[in-house]
């Protein structure tokens, strides 16, 4: 059973917005999104659905990668370069973990210790193979550069040569350096700057020691990887409102509704003031009443007339 007071949490941040709800209560916006996460998932197992059907909108996936070190010959210590021709052993995937967004789940999956030493990553591969065929949008910290392009090349290495079904990628790193200037966009520098529930610590002597097949070092890494996840969610709500190019999940709703939706959240709340003004035209702007995401009419609000006597500058 949902308690009383998370349900009122619930109904007042889908009115007011996280926000203003923690303002309001005197909460942190964890707390407020940590309600809103259970109050969801047990209007989901029950099939009923509130304020809006739960099961409606885009399947967005949060997921984190752990891969093993490059094991290689070397000359020495420092900065160097290594050529591929003296390579042992090449890099594989030790663990994934994800979480559809809102979610109070975590999924993940690790090698097994035999897996380890046979360096044999298939089996993980094709659980987070069948996750990603899911997702409308995945979200991933470095995700473009790193997470999407590994998983990948292990895919088409273990012989699983189709692509999942198509989906767009939300980068929480190259969000970050688009929109701010902080001394540096690691997730951990992030956490601690946004001030979110901090990583789980630790050093490469837990590699070492997955790399050797130890079961405990193996559980360790995979509840590592699952604190990864559940931080790099936090980040995401964070920083959404300022971001200019997220895909818009108002495409993802089948309800059939003439009504207008935030383009980052889905949530209906609008409060629309204001002017937006292109070089070309007027629209009308928003505030989403949830994630506080500044938006604007698909049309312009100029009349026939108006666009008749306005005039642009020429390109050059």
């Amino acid at each position: 059973m949902i308690s009383d007071r998370k349900k009122a949490i619930f109904e007042l941040s889908s009115e007011i917005g996280n926000e203003a709800t923690a303002k309001r209560l005197n909460l942190t916006e964890s707390t407020i999104r940590r309600a809103n996460r259970a109050v969801r998932e047990h209007y989901r197992s029950i099939g009923q659905p509130i304020l809006r059907p739960v099961v409606d909108g885009p399947k967005i996936l949060s997921f984190d990668i752990e891969t093993s070190p490059i094991k290689t010959w070397v000359w020495r210590f420092g900065q160097q370069y290594l050529g591929p021709n003296m390579m042992i052993d090449d890099w594989f995937v030790i663990s994934w973990a994800a979480k559809w967004l809102m979610s109070a789940e975590t999924f993940s999956d690790c090698n097994t210790p035999a897996e380890m030493l046979a360096k044999d990553d298939k089996r993980v591969m094709e659980s987070m193979w069948k996750l990603l065929d899911e997702a409308d949008i995945v979200i991933a910290h470095n995700g473009i550069k790193f997470d999407v392009r590994k998983v990948n090349a292990r895919f088409i290495q273990n012989g699983i040569n189709m692509p999942p079904s198509s989906y767009q990628v939300v980068d929480t790193l190259k969000e970050a350096r688009r929109h701010f200037g902080f001394s540096s966009n690691t997730q951990d520098f992030l956490t601690k700057m946004l001030k979110l529930p901090l990583k789980i610590k630790t050093d490469f002597d837990l590699w070492a020691r997955c790399m050797a097949g130890d079961q405990e070092a193996l559980f360790e890494m995979e509840r590592y990887n699952q604190g990864d996840v559940n931080g790099l969610e936090e980040i995401y709500l964070k920083i959404l409102p300022w971001m200019k190019s997220h895909p818009n999940v108002g495409l993802y709703y089948h309800d059939g509704s003439d009504v207008s939706r935030c383009p980052k959240c889905g949530n209906v709340h609008l409060d629309w003031k204001g002017e937006y003004r292109t070089p070309a035209g007027k629209y009308n702007e928003f505030r989403c009443g949830s994630c506080k995401t500044i938006g604007r009419s698909r049309h312009s609000n100029m009349t026939i007339e108006e666009r008749k006597v306005l005039t642009v500058s020429t390109a050059r």
